[in-house]
């Protein structure tokens, strides 16, 4: 029996909260990790390991992202998902094993690029993740197309937890950069063992679909993920290329790291939304899926206040977790966050294009991006150094999604609300003074995150965004979770 579309805005709802707490996980995990490692390595060595991971990262992400929204849309617009997860899972394994076979070969020209000779062996140590790490993000994708958000919850769970025990450990245990490294590929090894459990497509044997009939939707899906993976790291490269040392680059990599909160919520959010509008699409129902697009972009306005927070209390947060040496860091993370959010914006609106058939426009808005990033990098970079880059960023993004949103609304004829916008960017003063005005000691700055992210939802309540279906919806969520606990409790 076919879900009705009210089913599939609950599912939403409920699945995008499971999966976003998971993912959430990396906010406490990465912090102790990068207070740990920061603190153990120093400002040189965590510059060196940042270059290594963002750049293993940065193939990583191409390779799965290249795969995801082909793999969601196809398993969601059909109940015989076996086929395209066996040859999705194949591919990722071709071009997986060949980019690592490539960075072996790579390494030293790279680390002779960089002017960091140390680099080559740590790239050719990393490059065993990417295997691995692809493996188990197919298998995700699997899961999420399928609509198994619990599972695909549970493995991102279970990946930082397992990266944040490894990592302590075999740092601790005097290993250094290799040992920050096999952390990271222990977890990958985690992560691919939870989702096979729950998704097994054939690898050696099985049906598969012709590649014609995957790679007409996954070219344009391939170039604009490849793009927006140059886009994301474009700026700590620029950096290095153009003249800055390593330890310029490690408080750059340090400030990416924070303000990837946004970036984890389009990481859960976006492939949920990307498969509940298949469905829904598929059901017949049109006028929901439009509403849940307008939903969804509404649901990123909501963030602004606390971007807005995180740039208020940007000093104490950064000497918190780094320390005295990290606090160039500071003004970065203010600006960064921003361009963050404004990434979250093109995540949502671009699968707004990918359900509505438009895949090849999500290339088009985002190649002009990358062209003028690079462009102002070169220009802005030599004169003005950390910030410039920063800042080259976060106006391009800024542009992007501005496009993007003008795109989606030629396309459906919707916009994100404006008086949400309104709400937001007054909450976003509220939020901000209160960051500048209570100031805590640096320990407590958790503490203060924390009370003052709470009233933000509050103040959003008072001022009436929030309906009456709406409100029932989020009751009805919360009852079912804590039944669901308690039920755990009680068998065990």
């Amino acid at each position: 029996m076919s879900e009705s579309p009210t089913q599939h805005k609950q599912q939403g709802l409920g699945s995008s909260i499971y999966v976003f707490l998971a993912e959430a996980l990396i906010i406490p995990t990465g912090l102790i990790t990068a207070i740990f490692l920061t603190r153990q390595l120093g400002p040189a060595d965590y510059g060196l390991f940042t270059l290594t991971a963002t750049f293993i990262a940065w193939i990583q992400w191409s390779i799965t992202s290249a795969f995801a929204r082909t793999t969601v849309q196809l398993v969601s617009s059909t109940d015989d998902w076996q086929p395209i997860g066996t040859t999705v899972i194949r591919l990722h394994l071709l071009v997986s094993t060949s980019a690592m076979v490539l960075i072996w070969l790579l390494a030293t020209p790279i680390a002779n690029l960089m002017n960091e000779p140390a680099l080559a062996a740590y790239l050719r140590l990393f490059a065993l993740d990417l295997p691995i790490f692809s493996l188990a993000h197919g298998h995700r994708d699997i899961l999420v197309g399928r609509g198994d958000f619990v599972p695909r919850a549970l493995s991102a769970a279970g990946r930082w937890t397992t990266r944040l025990i490894l990592i302590l450990l075999l740092v601790s245990l005097g290993l250094s950069i290799n040992g920050a490294i096999l952390g990271s590929i222990g977890a990958s090894i985690v992560q691919l063992a939870i989702c096979r459990f729950y998704a097994r497509p054939p690898v050696i044997r099985g049906t598969t679909v012709p590649l014609r009939q995957l790679w007409n939707i996954a070219v344009p899906l391939f170039l604009f993920a490849l793009v927006m993976r140059f886009y994301d790291k474009v700026d700590l490269f620029a950096l290095k290329i153009l003249g800055g040392t390593t330890e310029e680059a490690g408080i750059y990599g340090a400030t990416q790291n924070l303000a990837l909160v946004p970036g984890i919520f389009a990481l859960s959010f976006s492939p949920l939304l990307l498969s509940t509008l298949t469905r829904t699409l598929r059901a017949g129902a049109v006028a929901d899926a439009h509403q849940l697009g307008r939903n969804a972009m509404r649901i990123v306005l909501l963030l602004i206040p606390f971007a807005g927070l995180v740039a208020g209390t940007s000093p104490e947060l950064i000497q918190f977790i780094y320390g005295e040496a990290f606090a160039a860091a500071a003004p970065l993370l203010a600006i960064l966050i921003f361009g963050a959010l404004m990434l979250v914006m093109i995540s949502v609106t671009t699968a707004i294009m990918t359900a509505a058939g438009k895949a090849e426009w999500t290339v088009r808005l985002a190649a002009p991006m990358l062209v003028c990033a690079i462009i102002g990098h070169i220009a802005i970079i030599p004169q003005f150094g950390l910030t410039g880059a920063a800042t080259v960023t976060t106006i391009c993004a800024l542009i992007g999604a501005l496009v993007a949103i003008i795109v989606v609304q030629r396309l459906w004829q919707i916009l994100p609300p404006f008086t949400t916008l309104l709400r937001s960017i007054l909450i976003y003063g509220v939020a901000y003074g209160l960051a500048l005005l209570w100031s805590l000691p640096h320990a407590l700055v958790l503490l203060e995150l924390t009370l003052i992210s709470l009233t933000i939802p509050l103040m959003f309540l008072l001022l009436g965004e929030f309906s009456s279906a709406e409100k029932s919806i989020i009751v009805s969520f919360l009852r079912r979770s804590l039944k669901r606990n308690q039920s755990q409790r009680e068998v065990i």
